[in-house]
């Protein structure tokens, strides 16, 4: 399950674990303008983990998700000539 929420400065995900157990525990993703940041508790420690994500670091991300094992560097496209 997850939420979506948008706030005035960003839009707000919040990812629920509904599995059998054990359970891990939510995972809230704040995507801004210049960011991305992840968040979950950690309970060993009892502190939120957060880690943040350029726009950049997110498109290469996203494009990691759909290839096979090997390294890659994303390109940007000219822009058309009319």
């Amino acid at each position: 399950m997850f939420t979506i929420e948008h706030d005035f400065d960003a839009t707000v995900i919040t990812l629920v674990d509904e599995g059998d157990s054990p359970l891990g525990e939510d995972v809230t993703i704040t995507a801004f303008a210049e960011c991305v940041t992840v968040e979950q508790f950690d309970a060993r420690d009892d502190v939120v983990q957060k880690i943040t994500l350029t726009q950049a670091q997110l498109q290469d991300l996203a494009a990691a998700l759909d290839l096979p094992e090997g390294v890659y560097r994303l390109q940007k496209e000219a822009p058309e000539q009319g």
